[in-house]
């Protein structure tokens, strides 16, 4: 026999963890129905869902951590036809005022979510840009790795023997590799044949380095420019560009209401900071900062390469603007321009 109470819609909050997450379930009004634990597992999402459903229709969970430790219960959530929400983290008045328990920031997050607080619609972990994120996270590690052993080789020519010195002063990146990966030490004084055996490592690390961020390059690539023709065609957008602004975005961009709200995102929007009555202005720092830092990528490239951008900045430049300023503008004009690209080609 159906009931009041099976009839009322249910909001639902969860603070996620590795291992478990805790739900919290509130009534129309905000009432605190339950809190209870479930395991991080495929069980424990259905579990979790199901003692949700226990007291009435769930209408809306708002979900702690849903490109990270949440992502699967997400998922399980909106293939039950569940609305879910992204809670950024708990009201900080709340713990101010209650402290700090995961039962205490699954209830903040069932409240952000039921007072429209938390509105946003989770990225999505079920598509190309998935794939495209998971590949960019090996070669930016490759890459960086890469970094890191070439400025080591560097500092230990700089305190190697003359010889060294010599031969490799003023080499490029590659030159250097190359002539590293070559080196046949022979055996002679010990900290010398030591130093060379060090390099040699280095150098054949980095190749192989080299070859990792060629093979992620040749899976990468296809992926972007299937996903975002538009976006690649652009001047000043590359795959390793277009790819970090198709991750910042998502699988489902629709989740992103407006241009505006993009570049919020990129943390290129200006930040009104008034005191009195100027109206003053600073930058934003927030954002996803990889977005920013594709932004800043174009950004560059059009000031040495784009007449336009070029002929923009000479005309800001003679405003008075500073070139951190003429920047800023232009990265907010470029997160204008690539929104409309973000969404799959059709």
């Amino acid at each position: 026999m159906t009931t009041v109470e099976d009839a009322r819609a249910i909001t639902g909050g969860v603070d996620t963890h590795a291992d478990t997450h805790v739900a919290a379930a509130l009534d129309p009004l905000g009432g605190l129905l339950g809190v209870r634990e479930f395991p991080a597992t495929a069980a424990g999402y259905a579990g979790l869902l199901g003692w949700l459903s226990g007291f009435g229709t769930v209408a809306l969970v708002g979900v702690e951590g849903t490109g990270s430790y949440g992502a699967g219960l997400a998922r399980h959530l909106a293939a039950a036809g569940v609305q879910v929400v992204e809670v950024d983290r708990a009201d900080r008045q709340d713990r101010h005022r209650q402290g700090k328990s995961d039962p205490l920031d699954a209830v903040s997050a069932a409240r952000a979510a039921l007072s429209g607080r938390a509105a946003g619609a989770p990225k999505g972990r079920d598509g190309a840009v998935e794939a495209i994120r998971a590949l960019m996270v090996a070669k930016c590690s490759a890459r960086a790795e890469r970094t890191q052993v070439i400025n080591q080789a560097r500092a230990l020519i700089v305190t190697g023997p003359e010889e060294l010195r010599v031969r490799f002063a003023r080499h490029t990146a590659d030159r250097l590799i190359g002539g590293l990966a070559a080196l046949r030490p022979r055996p002679g004084d010990v900290p010398g044949y030591a130093t060379r055996v060090a390099l040699r490592e280095l150098g054949r690390r980095a190749r192989f380095l080299d070859v990792q961020i060629g093979h992620l390059d040749e899976l990468i690539v296809p992926l972007v420019t299937a996903r975002a023709p538009g976006l690649l065609a652009l001047h000043g957008v590359g795959p390793d560009t277009a790819a970090l602004l198709l991750v910042a975005a998502g699988d489902h961009p629709g989740r992103l209401r407006s241009e505006a709200a993009w570049a919020h995102l990129c943390g290129a929007a200006p930040i009104p900071a008034s005191s009195g009555k100027v109206t003053r202005w600073r930058l934003n720092r927030g954002g996803n900062r990889d977005a920013n830092h594709a932004l800043w990528r174009i950004v560059i490239t059009r000031m040495s390469s784009h007449p336009a951008t070029r002929a923009y900045v000479a005309r800001r430049s003679k405003e008075g603007l500073s070139k951190k300023e003429i920047i800023r503008c232009l990265k907010r004009y470029v997160a204008r321009e690539v929104y409309p690209y973000l969404r799959p080609a059709r």
